[in-house]
């Protein structure tokens, strides 16, 4: 009977069919354009090859225990990141706010994406565009490196910039990679408000909301093979370019500058602060993602083992991505004879100025071009995939109707999902992605994710979750988790919430030169409380709609709902046996704290008949919680 039950689910859920698609599809979510266009440059900028000890330091004590928290909570409940919270219902508001985090997310995400095709286009001829001032885009700022290389190097440092965004100024000369990607891309405006839309950016989000549609509609069945393209072919390009840009003259001249070793910047709480930022971001707790993604695995997949493989295969990709850039960096910084610090670009900047320009500089630089940016295409679809993956299964999940018109949830979601991405077409949409990044991404993935630490180490019971991994693991987990989830981990988030607060530069959001204005920052901060509003309102609505006493709806709102726990009836009967051999005095309690009594205790007295859970354990006909 379970292998019938085990095959319908199957076939109205779905298992990922390998545990390799598992990991491929958490690497294509993880590995982003972040990790080539963030990291080197704060690796670079916050002491070199020392940043990598307190990042593998976060990465180990941060990025591990969170990664491992969501991703085994959904596979042990075969659940999106909305159901996955009747582990304990006052905090499943949570679970809304990561829905709405990862709508608005992949709909800014989206212009990442759609930048890359409209170089892919443009790089489609004999000539690069953004190799010299005689386009009908160019300005008078316009200064092409044949230019430079004519000039004195002490004129040229004073005079070029690459700055990301707006560095002109009368007597400030550009390069064409940078007027190309504001006059052509993204046809900027001079401010927030002051909007036409850029048609271009139109047809290349759309066709990226198509390919997520033709990818993500059948679900598992689908992304599971499509990353075994989407996954490897940025791996395979990074290779490629590492090995072109280490041939090139000035390569180790770039190399020595990503790894030296700034030993002082250790005693600096800014580096710090910024490896577990960098940590948090890069691995993507806080969105659903990984909770979907775990939900897709079968009940006892070794979910530990992942937990660690994976944040340090991003780790690894990180680093190595970094070489890849300051290799081509450094051939850029000899080439123009400049100093390599004023060649160096973090974000857009780099990815869409300044690599560009290096690449326009090699033979075949067409072609260069065209598989640099399907590389960034490939880094960003693929998180594309995930996040509206995330979105689809849970809802899904919570409403089982919609499981045969998967196609058409789908569907609607790309639909909704496009027509948002639209704000982001305009001339103005480089603010909108920088204002919706600042606030209702950076700030609320920051809480989601704290409030699933709360949740499920405080609220449901760090004892539980420990219990409830040793039921899949079918071996004792370690304590570092158990530590980490009820200690270290809030103490983590609220130190860099403190810190933060310190290291802020004054509220003032910029981007490049351009100050927003306050009216800005206030549509900012609504954005903002329109994700996190879920979080408060869903336990005020069930405490003043649901039934029974004032008491029991409290009571049922801390205690896991009747349908908590795994999914197939085999399963589900092994985990209850489990919760009644092994009952918890409280919720903070581990499991093994005295595994060896209890063990003599059972081979001395071992019970007279089949244990069954205990109401205490497994709370019955609690008052109901929508």
């Amino acid at each position: 009977m379970s292998g019938e039950e085990e095959a319908i689910q199957e076939r109205s859920r779905g298992y990922w069919h390998s545990r390799w698609e598992y990991l491929l599809s958490l690497a294509s979510f993880c590995i982003g354009v972040g990790n080539v266009w963030r990291f080197p440059y704060l690796c670079y900028k916050n002491g070199g090859g020392a940043f990598l000890v307190p990042y593998l330091i976060m990465v180990l004590v941060l990025g591990v225990p969170l990664f491992l928290l969501e991703s085994a909570m959904g596979q042990f409940a075969s659940s999106g990141c909305i159901t996955v919270f009747n582990a304990a219902p006052l905090l499943k508001g949570t679970g809304y706010a990561m829905i709405i985090v990862s709508l608005i997310g992949s709909f800014y995400y989206t212009m990442v994406i759609a930048y890359p095709l409209i170089f892919i286009y443009n790089s489609m001829t004999s000539k690069l565009p953004w190799t010299s001032c005689d386009n009908p885009w160019n300005t008078e700022h316009c200064f092409s490196l044949s230019d430079a290389t004519s000039q004195l190097n002490s004129s040229y440092e004073e005079d070029y910039h690459t700055d990301p965004f707006f560095s002109t100024g009368v007597n400030k000369r550009v390069s064409p990679a940078d007027e190309f990607f504001h006059n052509v891309v993204l046809r900027v405006s001079s401010g927030l408000g002051e909007s036409e839309m850029v048609w271009p950016l139109v047809l290349a989000s759309f066709i990226v909301y198509l390919v997520v549609f033709l990818v993500t509609f059948m679900g598992v069945k689908v992304i599971g093979k499509v990353v075994w393209v989407t996954t490897l072919f940025p791996y395979v390009m990074l290779i490629v370019l590492f090995i072109r840009g280490v041939t090139l003259p000035g390569a180790s001249y770039g190399i020595l500058y990503y790894v030296y070793p700034d030993v002082k910047e250790l005693v600096n709480p800014r580096v710090w602060w910024e490896a577990g930022v960098q940590v948090m971001f890069s691995l993507g707790p806080g969105m659903g993602v990984l909770m979907a993604l775990g939900s897709y695995n079968r009940y006892h997949h070794p979910i530990i083992q992942d937990a660690f493989v994976m944040p340090f295969v991003n780790s690894a990709t990180s680093v190595f991505a970094g070489f890849v850039v300051f290799s081509v960096l450094g051939f850029l910084s000899q080439q123009m004879n400049m100093p390599l610090q004023d060649v160096v670009a973090s974000g857009p900047a780099l990815a869409f100025i300044t690599y560009p320009q290096a690449l326009a500089m090699l033979p075949m630089a067409p072609l260069w071009s065209i598989l640099f940016f399907l590389m960034l295409f490939f880094l960003g679809v693929d998180s594309a995939f995930m996040m509206t993956e995330a979105v689809v299964v849970s809802l899904v999940d919570v409403i089982p109707s919609f499981r045969p018109r998967r196609m058409v949830v789908s569907f609607v979601i790309c639909c909704v999902l496009f027509l948002g991405s639209l704000s982001c077409c305009g001339t103005d949409g480089i603010y909108v992605v920088t204002l919706l990044d600042q606030y209702s991404i950076s700030y609320t993935v920051t809480l989601t994710t704290f409030c699933t630490v709360i949740t499920f180490s405080h609220v449901y019971g760090v004892g539980r979750v420990m219990r409830d991994l040793k039921t899949m693991m079918r071996r004792p987990v370690s304590f570092f988790f158990y530590y980490s989830w009820l200690f270290i981990t809030p103490a983590i988030f609220m130190i860099s919430f403190f810190v933060s607060l310190i290291l802020s530069d004054g509220g003032e959001l910029r981007h490049g030169d351009y100050i927003f204005p306050p009216w800005a920052n206030g549509v900012g901060w609504i954005s903002c409380l329109f994700s996190i509003l879920a979080i408060p309102i869903y336990p005020i609505i069930n405490v003043l709609m649901g039934k029974g006493t004032m008491s029991q709806r409290l009571k049922g709102l801390v205690n896991p709902m009747d349908s908590w726990g795994p999914s197939l009836e085999r399963d589900r009967a092994e985990w209850t046996e489990m919760c009644a051999a092994q009952p918890l005095p409280h919720r903070y309690y581990h499991p093994d704290a005295d595994c060896s009594s209890q063990r003599s205790k059972l081979r001395v007295n071992p019970p007279a008949s089949p244990p069954t859970a205990t109401v205490e354990e497994i709370p019955l006909n609690k008052p109901e919680v929508v």
